[in-house]
């Protein structure tokens, strides 16, 4: 399956992107592990479900594109796989994270889950270019389900990781901005249009899926259903119109601003 804007590296200013990756590495403090407890007794169940999940997602399963054509992309540069690389090494970093609040809170990690597989299935089958799509969009709804966690869980290691997964979610969605951004500019306004409407279909449904999973934690926290979905559509919005941006302007980052955007 092609994503009308197919998964080609153009003019993406690969120097600004690994120093990026690079500088993101510095001045990371720990989270205080040690911080009292602070979780409703009434929402540690389902938070503890959430969070296993996503300790397996965000890096504890193949940290590493896995589509059957990944390699089409990957091997443009040697500069594009360091990149793709450090990229991963974050993910694989949120799973260190979230493995030490479970190690905080007494919970054993999860090696599988129904929603985890099809999703995997789903990326290895679809080719690279949904690959990247779907990794996109998981960014997007993810940044969203971190954002609301954190203003509603008021446990201190709770909220010290979701800043630091934080942190790493916007970068990578500015990446995400930076390298769609030269061919976007290239589709014409029917196909720009068309694929606007797809992204936002298909960044409702990923919202969706999360929500069906991880809703009840953020509703036991006092959070909503409104709230959530809110974010999702702040998360794409701005994501789309760094990309309408960037039809005139050009920043270090390789044809967008994306690099000036608040995606939070």
């Amino acid at each position: 399956m092609q994503s009308i804007l197919g998964e080609a590296v153009v003019q993406l200013n690969t120097d600004f992107w690994r120093g990026y990756f690079s500088d993101n590495q510095r001045d990371r403090a720990e989270p205080d592990w040690h911080a009292p407890v602070t979780v409703p007794q009434s929402a540690r169940a389902a938070l503890f479900q959430s969070l296993r999940e996503f300790q397996l997602g965000d890096g504890g399963g193949p940290a590493s594109l896995i589509a059957f054509n990944a390699e089409r992309f990957r091997c443009q540069s040697s500069d594009i796989q360091s990149i793709v690389d450090s990229w991963f090494n974050e993910e694989k970093e949120h799973s260190r994270l979230l493995g030490g609040l479970l190690q905080r809170f007494g919970v054993e990690p999860i090696h599988s889950h129904w929603s985890f597989s099809l999703f995997c299935t789903l990326r290895k089958t679809l080719g690279v270019s949904f690959e990247l799509q779907i990794l996109t969009l998981t960014e997007l709804v993810s940044t969203s389900y971190y954002s609301v966690l954190r203003c509603h869980c008021m446990d201190k290691a709770v909220r010290d990781v979701c800043a630091l997964i934080l942190r790493d979610e916007y970068g990578h969605v500015r990446f995400h901005n930076a390298r769609l951004a030269e061919q976007y500019a290239k589709q014409g306004g029917v196909r720009r249009a068309y694929w606007r409407l797809q992204f936002w279909l298909c960044g409702y449904a990923a919202a969706t899926v999360l929500w069906s999973s991880h809703g009840k934690c953020i509703r036991q926290l006092g959070g909503t259903t409104g709230e959530f979905y809110r974010n999702v559509t702040h998360q794409i919005k701005a994501f789309i119109s760094s990309l309408d941006h960037s039809l005139t302007q050009e920043s270090p980052s390789g044809g967008n601003t994306s690099e000036g955007l608040k995606y939070g």
